[in-house]
């Protein structure tokens, strides 16, 4: 009896082992590729392989940008060259190698290192960058033609063109496992997003950061044995979301033609260090919004590259501050523009001086603003009380941040544009502020005075409207990817807590800034203007530069009639002591540029559409 149980349970193990043998045979059949042509069985083939895959993501599936006009700004889609491993297999002889280089322009001898260095799927890319190369037709059918093992064209989706100019307010995307375990624990945990995936780090990219981001990325596959050797039959698979509404389209209010624009006004000019920004006058849409030194998206914390947004951070802003100052003393009741003032080029007290030397001599308060006479507004400023300059800044939106936010977005959470905005600042506490040297400094935009260029813009436009304050905004509206709508951003006021400057304030301040154009320090920089112009320059003296140091600034609106369009800020930094303030002729370069950009014959190019790989 025992001998027989025996007998049995060795028949039963002989049987395991024959189905084992059976399904490892099997199994073997499949991974070597035997398998691959046979049409009755594809399923099974493609679960043995997947396993096996080598994936590159031609689009991660982030929700994109676009200017107001419909033109990308991100997602950029390319037909690229793209290599997978071969793992020892020759790619093709050394003349389809050649034919390749010489028309991608690089050596036989490059290609072939890059090939062979291969560890995972890449795409070729532009020299001394990480965005893939544009492939030309004939290129395409060189690459056709040569016909090298794991080198094809793909589809592929730059996420940011090169020198493209509003990346500052666009920001970028890096890996950030702390900040992403933070904020998607949850997602983290269920595996739909992977410790490595990136992350907004700063702009729109991170304050819309859980609004793009989608429901997975396109992957091509290039299928292989368990050798990791391509198997024949099978090529290259593409994965993607079958989900039309992703990824989202975030319409930006930033106009690529007008950031272009001004930016080639201030790389024409020179300007290293500095910001321009140019808001809708209707509404303070930001239109445009350069900073210099700019930023690359793939080499952050390099040299070369600027993350800091100029256009968004406080600078002292010198006598464009002057603005608060003859608002202050028209709201307080303390003077009017026809008043009488006299300048000599002292002060006589607190060390300060005009910058003309030898004194303006006799004037009204209006040409004082034209002329930006240090003495007169130093001794405005001085009799005020402090409480009047402060609330005035406030009013006008300086000395707290601007930008469009909702406190309660479309899922139910804060949502804040501009997350790098600063405050700026008016003084530094009120003790301070009581000390007359003070006022009479912080009268001629120095001591602890801080605004952004955003702001000094967004003063303008609130002056062009009666004193009602806007929040600047940088986006307008949301779609999913088929077009359905998704959420507006609509346009909406920045009261302060202390409300409005007077209607008549606002207008004799605009007065007085068309006075600077017409008979003041903006005549000359400004005499050859088709619009009709106006606006404040502004000097800052820089404290704690080891050479002396300054920043130049105008800001303004055009053109003067009875619906201005433009409201303007120009910020030059670090500029050599002594040297004539720039940003008058950089403003009027800008109001020129606008002008011709509306008067153009050409119809606004259609906007783009960007192409979905299916």
């Amino acid at each position: 009896m025992k001998e027989l149980r025996i007998r049995r349970l060795l028949q039963v193990l002989l049987a395991i082992a024959v189905l084992f043998l059976a399904a490892g045979g099997r199994l073997a059949w499949l991974q070597l590729g035997f398998a691959g042509a046979m049409a009755a069985e594809p399923a099974i083939t493609r679960q043995a392989v997947l396993q096996r895959s080598d994936g590159l993501t031609v689009d991660d599936g982030r929700g994109q940008f676009r200017d107001r006009t419909g033109r990308p700004i991100t997602g950029l889609p390319v037909m690229s060259l793209a290599a997978f491993p071969n793992y020892g297999m020759p790619r093709g002889t050394p003349q389809a190698l050649k034919r390749l280089a010489d028309s991608l322009g690089t050596s036989r001898a490059e290609l072939e290192r890059w090939l062979r260095d291969l560890k995972e799927p890449r795409v070729w890319t532009k020299p001394g960058t990480q965005s893939a190369a544009a492939l030309s037709e004939e290129q395409i059918r060189t690459v056709d033609e040569t016909r090298l093992v794991g080198v094809t064209v793909l589809p592929y989706r730059n996420r940011y063109a090169q020198n493209l100019s509003p990346l500052h307010a666009i920001g970028y995307v890096s890996q950030h496992p702390e900040r992403l375990s933070r904020l998607y624990a949850e997602r983290l945990a269920s595996h739909r997003l992977q410790a490595t995936d990136v992350i907004g780090g700063a702009g729109l990219e991170k304050s819309m950061d859980r609004l793009l981001r989608g429901v997975g990325p396109s992957v091509v596959r290039q299928l292989t044995d368990a050798g990791r050797l391509p198997l024949a039959g099978l090529g290259l698979r593409m994965t993607k979301p079958d989900n039309s509404h992703f990824p989202v389209q975030v319409y930006t209010t930033l106009d690529l033609g007008i950031q272009s624009s001004v930016e080639q006004a201030m790389r024409t000019a020179g300007v290293r260090e500095g910001a321009a920004v140019v808001l809708d006058a209707a509404n303070a849409d930001i239109l445009a919004m350069i900073s210099l030194p700019g930023l690359d998206p793939q080499n952050i914390g390099g040299k070369g590259t600027d993350e800091r947004n100029h256009a968004i951070t406080a600078y002292p802003p010198g006598s464009v501050f002057k603005i608060v100052t003859l608002a202050a003393a028209l709201e307080a009741g303390e003077a009017d523009l026809g008043q009488q003032i006299r300048c000599d080029g002292e002060y006589h007290r607190y060390g300060l001086r005009c910058w003309r030397r030898e004194g303006h001599g006799q004037l009204t308060l209006e040409q004082a603003f034209a002329e930006s006479c240090n003495v007169a507004f130093a001794g405005l400023a001085e009799r005020l009380d402090p409480a009047w300059i402060h609330i005035t800044a406030q009013r006008l939106g300086l000395g707290r941040q601007v930008g469009w936010r909702a406190e309660r977005f479309l899922d139910g959470r804060p949502l804040k544009l501009m997350g790098e905005e600063e405050a700026g600042a008016v003084f530094r506490d009120k003790k301070t502020a009581r000390d007359g040297g003070v006022r009479a400094g912080t009268g001629i935009g120095q001591r602890d005075v801080r605004i952004t260029p955003l702001q000094a813009a967004n003063m303008v436009v609130t002056l062009l409207h009666g004193g009602q304050a806007a929040a600047p905004r940088l986006v307008k509206e949301i779609r999913y990817a088929d077009g359905e709508f998704m959420a507006e951003l609509r346009p909406q006021p920045a009261p302060s807590k202390y409300g409005e400057i007077g209607k008549e304030t606002a207008a004799a301040v605009l007065k007085a800034m068309r006075s600077v154009v017409t008979e003041g320090t903006a005549r000359q920089a400004l005499a050859s203007s088709v619009w009709p112009l106006a606006g404040k320059s502004g000097t800052a003296e820089l404290a704690g530069a080891q050479k002396a140091r300054n920043d130049h600034w105008f800001v303004g609106y055009g053109p003067v009639n009875e619906h201005p369009r433009y409201a303007v800020a120009i910020l030059i930094e670090n500029q050599p002591a002594g040297l004539r303030n720039r940003a008058a002729s950089v403003f009027g370069d800008v109001m020129e540029r606008l002008r011709l950009l509306e008067r153009s014959a050409l119809p606004d190019r259609p906007a783009a559409v960007l192409t979905e790989t299916r």
